[in-house]
């Protein structure tokens, strides 16, 4: 009887156990209002109001030109695997839309909402916008003319380790920063491996505000850590980044990161466990970290993302840090001027 007892009081903390877990899961999962708001800030640049069908069938209409079949949640999934995940043999929306902008631009825009991207490349390659035409039929089109063919994706696997440099987006100051704080940090170069784009300049760095230590006594300097998560690349995959030695040696080795926040590498950056935080030392009191700041960065694991083959002859567009702006804004002109011909005359 005992052990009849036991095993029934086993069975039902198992079940018990095995409830929480699956609430915990349920709670995790986005609501439908969740994922149409993710939808809706990735194509408009923010959430709108109303009813949850109104605005599935008013995004739907903009990308496609026509709503989809199905249940919401089918329409939802649809959507969100459409526009960010792709399948194993067709890009995503969002892969596309970042190949295009840096065929034409040598940069990504990920900050601004797609259908303004859409916008902006149609204006650069064919000289005018068609502002009434699907989202989707539109970028199709623009892809066409620049690159004549389908943008395909081949899975490549990145090395544990591997550096790349990035740029501070906005200026930095202890006074005003706070635990939490959200900061703009940005791909300052190609990240490319071989032959394959796995993400252009611009692309987004995952990356928050740690702590602040205000300047301290003794001529002790304030301390902004940052908190680095993860590299968004063109696939859907996020990439796991940290602070390590690779990081450290290239940035003792380049001038550039250490010139453009003005002090000595010491003086610079401090880092903390691998993968954790880096942090900005600002000598003096209220000295801020000017926007344009250059810094290291690297992959704390091998992991496999869905990248870009680049043709031939477009790897001539790769883009390292430091390269004249210039130089490749008078090739992106005249590759514009020829685009616009051609559109013209279709």
């Amino acid at each position: 009887m005992k052990k009849m007892k036991k095993s029934v009081v086993c069975l039902i903390g198992g079940a018990l156990l095995l409830c929480f877990a699956l609430g915990a899961y349920a709670q995790e999962e986005p609501s439908t209002f969740q994922i149409l708001g993710k939808v809706e800030q990735i194509t408009y640049g923010e959430e709108h109001t109303g009813g949850l069908l109104q605005r599935l069938e008013a995004v739907e209409r903009d990308l496609f030109g026509r709503e989809l079949p199905g249940s919401i949640a089918e329409r939802q999934s649809a959507l969100i695997n459409f526009m960010e995940k792709g399948t194993q043999g067709r890009p995503s929306f969002l892969f596309k839309l970042g190949i295009l902008e840096w065929a034409v631009e040598q940069k990504t825009f990920p900050h601004r909402a797609a259908n303004k991207r859409i916008t902006s490349l149609e204006e650069l390659v064919e000289g005018s916008s068609n502002p009434d035409g699907p989202l989707a039929m539109r970028l199709e089109r623009v892809a066409s003319i620049l690159l004549g063919n389908d943008i395909i994706w081949e899975e490549v696997s990145i090395p544990q380790g591997t550096v790349f440099k990035v740029e501070l987006m906005e200026t930095l100051s202890p006074s005003s920063a706070e635990p939490g704080d959200t900061v703009q940090v940005a791909l300052n170069e190609d990240f490319v491996l071989g032959d394959h784009l796995l993400a252009p300049r611009g692309s987004l760095v995952d990356t928050t505000i740690l702590e602040v230590k205000p300047p301290r006594s003794f001529g002790r300097p304030s301390e902004i850590n940052l908190s680095f998560k993860a590299l968004y690349p063109l696939g859907p995959e996020n990439v796991l980044i940290g602070v390590g030695e690779n990081a450290q040696e290239a940035a003792k080795a380049d001038p550039a990161a250490v010139a453009a926040a003005g002090a000595s590498f010491a003086g610079l950056v401090a880092f903390g466990p691998l993968g954790l935080a880096g942090g900005f030392f600002v000598r003096g009191d209220g000295k801020e970290v000017p926007a344009g700041s250059l810094f290291f960065l690297e992959t704390l694991e091998e992991q496999s993302v869905h990248a870009y083959p680049v043709p031939e002859e477009l790897r001539g567009l790769f883009r390292k840090s430091g390269e004249d702006a210039g130089m490749s804004g008078g090739s992106e002109k005249g590759l514009s001027k020829d685009l616009k011909e051609e559109g013209a005359s279709e």
